[in-house]
């Protein structure tokens, strides 16, 4: 094979650049910038393009360099990326109009509120697959647009350009020459209509969002443009996908009713259905889970705001931790949870409750409560959020077998081995865990055609660890059900 590709995969609080052996799928060069998080009022999350932009040439000039020095040529690139956070830029300058606002921002929780009020949940469901919430990008174009002087006028007058950020990077990458973005990014802006992967006039309409400003939508997989500005070396972009997409690529969810969850700032399972629109009666998302030679493959799709950022938050924000990877040891010295349930609904809560206004809850706290029973509670909680969703797939028709994990949170072997305790399946850990830069990789090496197909890229996944269920019935269930008990409360409290 001997064709070596740089992944870039921009996320929510790094930017982060590898170039991977696809033959081996093991990681030649890589490197890792944070930038800043800013959070102007409660509950709004922004990021500035601009350091956005620079994080990512810098990373990106980085693992060229070491892998030069290793002797390795790379030939193309592929770029994944933190999904719904929303930038506009002036189509001349390429200088955004206003910071990015970032997917777990909750700034247009009323305008969402009055569409649904206005009875238009099923339609926009119907068309777009999504439900009504500011986690999407319409809502936060139509912020943008209002709140910026001017910025609406020139929308409408095509001086403007909207892109999630795999189109903004791409935008500054070949110098303004495209405007585009792939079908799995497009298909979480509230926009699209996932029947005909095109953009929707009436949903354009209805979150009022000029259609001049839209980017083309393209496949995954191609010739997407020549990178000729901010790198070291001019390089083919040869695919671009949505991070939890990316993942499941990574992860060789090839088939109708394979499942993996990727546990980072928040988490995000997503269930192939093949060619297939599943609906959901559980308010799961129905997305574009792939697009190659102009073919719609769909999944099923459950979020979780908050995952590895509520471990972030024991370590920054109320210091109960020096370093994330303490947690592990800690909850496993814990005989039980000693009663102690831990609702991160720090920025609400997603899928199956779509709870925009709930907010973080701590139950069960006695005399005897402890740090460290603290630190499990917020371990559990993402099992069991993610046990919600596995659950509501279930529901809805398709009860996974095995669940494929990734993110940095897979790494904790307590967590992995309660996930598979709480959902009763196994859970499977692959060898490389940067699956998400490793699927836009997968993608940018077929698009070159060292694959002959999407199937064959499964040569690249490698088992490391299988973690099955030695939960009793009667404690998952006791469990499950204080834990739902918490949720209600959570949900249904005063804020």
């Amino acid at each position: 094979m001997n064709r070596f590709y740089l992944s870039i995969d921009q996320g929510t609080t790094s930017s982060r650049a590898i170039v991977f052996d696809l033959e081996t799928g093991g990681v030649i060069a890589q490197a890792q910038k944070e930038f800043t998080q800013f959070f102007p009022q409660s509950g709004w999350v922004e990021h500035d393009g601009e350091e956005i932009w620079q994080s990512v040439c810098n990373v990106a000039n980085q693992a060229l360099l070491q892998s030069e020095k290793a002797g390795v040529n790379v030939v193309g690139i592929g770029i994944t990326n933190q999904r719904e956070t929303t930038l506009i830029w002036d189509r001349k300058t390429g200088k955004p109009i206003h910071r990015a606002i970032v997917w777990q921002d909750r700034r247009t929780s009323k305008q969402c509120q009055e569409l649904i009020s206005n009875g238009l949940e099923d339609e926009i469901a119907d068309k777009a697959g999504l439900v009504i919430d500011p986690y999407f990008s319409a809502s936060k174009i139509a912020w943008i647009l209002d709140n910026v002087k001017g910025a609406r006028i020139r929308a409408e007058n095509g001086e403007l350009a909207f892109g999630t950020i795999e189109t903004f990077l791409i935008w500054r990458l070949t110098n303004g020459d495209k405007h585009i973005s792939d079908a799995t990014n497009a298909s979480r802006t509230s926009l699209l209509n996932i029947k005909t992967a095109k953009w929707d006039k009436r949903l354009c309409e209805l979150f009022n969002v000029p259609m001049p400003l839209l980017p083309e939508i393209v496949d995954c997989a191609g010739n997407l443009g020549n990178a000729h500005t901010g790198l070291s070396k001019q390089l083919p972009i040869l695919s671009a996908i949505g991070d939890q997409q990316s993942a499941s690529v990574g992860q060789a969810c090839f088939h109708p009713g394979s499942v993996k969850a990727t546990f980072g700032t928040g988490c995000f399972v997503i269930l192939n259905t093949g060619g297939r629109i599943l609906k959901s009666s559980n308010r799961l998302l129905t997305t574009i889970g792939l697009q190659l030679n102009q073919k719609q493959t769909y999944a099923m799709e459950g979020s979780i705001f908050v995952a590895g950022a509520v471990i972030q938050w024991l370590r920054d924000g109320i210091g109960l931790l020096k370093d994330a990877k303490q947690s592990e040891k800690i909850a496993s010295e814990l005989a039980s949870n000693n009663g102690v349930y831990m609702v991160p609904a720090f920025t609400g809560l997603g899928a199956p409750y779509w709870s925009a206004d709930a907010r973080g809850a701590i139950f069960g706290i006695t005399r005897d409560t402890s740090p460290a029973d603290f630190i499990r509670a917020a371990l559990e909680a993402v099992a069991y959020q993610t046990n919600d969703l596995i659950s509501a797939m279930a529901q809805d028709g398709m009860r996974p077998t095995n669940i494929k994990v990734d993110g940095g949170m897979a790494a904790n072997n307590w967590l992995m081995q309660f996930l598979s305790d709480i959902v009763d399946i196994a859970v499977e850990r692959p060898s490389q865990l940067e699956t998400t830069a490793l699927g836009s990789a997968m993608l940018a090496g077929l698009a070159d055609g060292v694959f002959s197909s999407i199937e064959n890229t499964a040569s690249s996944w490698r088992l490391e660890k299988k973690f099955t269920s030695n939960m009793t019935p009667s404690n998952r269930r006791t469990l499950t059900e204080n834990w739902s008990e918490a949720v209600m409360k959570t949900r249904f409290s005063i804020t």
